[in-house]
């Protein structure tokens, strides 16, 4: 995986420092590979896991699969990148050449921890030969040209792509699908069975046999499950299936749920509620009972009270209206748009109680980008739906409740966890209600495993304006481009006086604007010019664009003019002693510390407490904006990098300084929100 995304240039490595996961789920990826190919991706990274994890040893045929599947993807990664294909396409797994379980192999004998140690001595290894090479100008040369042919060999490849052989039905069955029923806590024998015979066919003997049955504790099919060839779709058992359902229904009573499978893609059809859709896996036994019982205890949405403790606005209730509408038509998902400020997270706290209320829905997993994002909407949950028992997943991995809460980076990781039997701790279907905080195109593109993975309700929340949400999102959605769930925008927000609109003050700073040229500088400004450690390309041209000022030369006469018009044309307190809460949008972290110098060295009298760098690269930053977020603290000015620009409500900010240029619209806009929130008698009595 490594290597891929290191050597092929048309693929996007997915942010930050991906998990195995994220790179095999990375849209690029999945594209280039193809869902069967991934699903062998999968199960050897899954099988991987079991491994490490549990306790008894691997059983051979599982490992002589994992083996087999390991031999076909590096077979796929000769045939997409090689030069010579025909070796590759005639080569084939050979299971005798593996050594026996018996035999007394130098790896056999080495412990765990040596086998660990040994991995890190290589990935260590490794990284120190990437560093080396890349150091080296001549290597990064060469390393470029190789993309380039990579590239190149692997658009020839893909002009002479001939298909995989097959897998039989019975291959599929024994080794694809035990493995992911077993993963989703299943027991062969028990809980799960073989061949289950039914009556009542369409045959000339009238019996059928139901590849596997799922049972309740009550004695009763949850569900059945149809294999197929792994070159079949799916859809192909559905009728075989359906008639399989009205047998078992038939004997026991209860309708089961049917799965259509080829080992590599799964269908899921509650063929009383939904068409079938598809599905990462199975479900574990207390998802397939709730989904069962639910038949029974679900109640009309359309006769729910909606809280006007938590939402009492008229565009929040019609906001919920429109989803539970949705919903009762049978879509699963909901794309709802309201401005900055207009109470996005109370809208989804009131959809999680009619849903809970009404029976739809019993745990809710609400998924928003930043980890003080996820704190704000803990809090929020507690203070408007206390019986929820709210899960902060970044900080209590191991908590239980109803409604969980994480980043989505803590939830990637939390897919792939396991219990000491190789359960999957979050099932496909542990979930009912996914919320996604600020969906919009690079959460799709970043993140998409998450929501492909859970089957759930999905509703999105976002502040982009409709014309400026890209296709993606809508039809992550499955809305039409431009019509969302529903939509209540800032200009209705302010004409309803729900929220605030905004005074621009444009300042006039020649440096950030302009750029600099030496020629045009005075004598004294060319001085401090001379004595700066100037890169190569800038003492021959004379000259420093406007782009490039604040990303390594900070000026002081500059900032000290942009917070002069601050401290002095700025939004002060009721009082009119002090200034408003205020943000300032930095550049970067070195950009953001020399702001703060610049600030305290103008106003020593407020002793280094009125303004604060909050950002990532500082310890503590939650405690700070707990402190900014106080109206009565020190703390008046948050000089922010990215992490105050979306999310935050503080409705006591009343000044907003964009010290760096913001090239997207929709960011823009959301940074703008961050101070058009209503709050009541700031300026004084009456004077919101």
């Amino acid at each position: 995986m490594e290597w891929v995304y290191e050597n092929d240039s048309q693929l996007q490595r997915p942010w930050g420092e991906p998990s195995l996961s994220q790179m095999m789920h990375g849209f690029d990826f999945r594209y280039l590979v193809g869902e069967q190919a991934l699903g062998r991706f999968q199960l050897i990274k899954n099988r991987g896991n079991e491994a490490v994890h549990r306790a008894e040893p691997m059983r051979v045929a599982a490992s002589v699969l994992v083996a087999s599947e390991l031999f076909h993807v590096l077979r796929w990664l000769a045939l997409t990148y090689g030069r010579n294909r025909e070796t590759a396409r005639a080569a084939s797994f050979d299971k005798a050449l593996l050594p026996h379980p018996q035999q007394e192999t130098a790896t056999a004998n080495q412990t765990r921890e040596q086998l660990q140690e040994l991995a890190n001595q290589l990935a260590e290894r490794d990284r120190q030969l990437r560093e080396a090479r890349e150091e080296n100008e001549a290597s990064r040369q060469e390393l470029e040209r190789l993309r380039k042919e990579i590239s190149a060999q692997r658009k020839a490849n893909e002009a002479d792509t001939k298909p995989e052989a097959d897998t039989t039905e019975f291959d599929t069955r024994r080794s694809y699908i035990d493995f992911y029923i077993e993963e989703a806590g299943w027991v062969h024998g028990q809980s799960c069975t073989h061949e289950h015979e039914v009556q009542g066919m369409p045959n000339a003997t009238g019996t059928g046999f139901v590849d596997y049955v799922l049972w309740g504790d009550d004695g009763k099919p949850l569900a059945l499950v149809e294999a197929k060839r792994s070159c079949r779709d799916p859809r192909d058992g559905e009728r075989q299936a359906e008639l399989y359902a009205n047998c078992l229904e038939q004997r026991y009573g209860q309708r089961p749920l049917i799965f259509l499978s080829n080992g590599y893609r799964h269908r899921l059809w509650d063929d009383l509620r939904y068409p079938p859709r598809e599905v990462q896996g199975f479900y574990k036994k207390d998802e397939l009972e709730t989904l069962v019982r639910r038949r029974e205890i679900r109640q009309p949405l359309s006769q729910a009270t909606i809280s006007t403790t938590i939402s009492g606005r008229y565009y929040q209730q019609r906001a919920i209206r429109a989803i539970c509408e949705s919903l009762e038509q049978g879509r699963l998902k909901a794309l709802l748009v309201q401005a900055t400020g207009a109470g996005k997270t109370r809208t989804a706290i009131s959809l999680t109680d009619v849903l809970t209320r009404c029976n739809w829905v019993k745990r809710v997993l609400f998924l928003a980008d930043r980890t003080s994002l996820v704190l704000q909407a803990e809090r929020a949950f507690r203070r408007f739906l206390p019986d929820c028992s709210p899960v902060n997943l970044v900080t209590n991995k191991g908590g239980e409740g109803r409604v969980f809460l994480s980043t989505y980076p803590t939830m990637m990781n939390l897919i792939d966890a396991e219990d000491g039997y190789g359960v999957k701790r979050f099932g496909v279907g542990h979930f009912d209600l996914v919320i996604i905080d600020e969906a919009h195109r690079s959460v799709y593109q970043k993140y998409g495993a998450i929501f492909a993975y859970f089957d759930s309700l999905l509703s999105g929340l976002t502040a982009t304006p409709r014309e400026e949400i890209d296709r993606n999102t809508y039809e992550l959605f499955d809305r039409a481009i431009g019509l969302p769930t529903d939509e209540y925008g800032l200009d209705q927000a302010i004409a309803d006086r729900f929220l605030v609109p905004f005074r621009p003050i444009s300042v006039s700073l020649r440096f950030p604007r302009e750029g600099i040229n030496y020629a045009d500088l005075s004598d004294e400004e060319k001085a401090q010019w001379d004595l700066l450690d100037w890169e190569e390309n800038v003492l021959g041209t004379g000259r420093v664009d406007s782009g490039a000022i604040n990303n390594w030369l900070f000026n002081d006469d500059t900032v000290d003019k942009g917070l002069e018009v601050l401290m002095t044309q700025g939004c002060q307190e009721a009082s009119g002693d002090r200034l408003g809460k205020s943000v300032i949008f930095a550049r970067n972290h070195k950009h953001a510390e020399f702001i703060r110098e610049r600030f305290d060295h103008n106003y020593p009298h407020l002793a280094g407490k009125a303004a604060r760098v909050i950002d990532n690269q500082v310890k503590y930053a939650q405690s700070l904006i707990d402190e900014f977020a106080d109206s009565d603290s020190d703390l008046r000015i948050a000089i922010s990098v990215d992490m105050l620009d979306t999310g935050i409500d503080i409705p006591e900010i009343v000044n907003l300084v964009f010290f760096k240029p913001v090239r997207s619209r929709t960011k823009f806009w959301q940074m703008v929100g961050r101070g058009t929130r209503t709050c009541k008698d700031l300026l004084g009595p009456g004077r919101d």
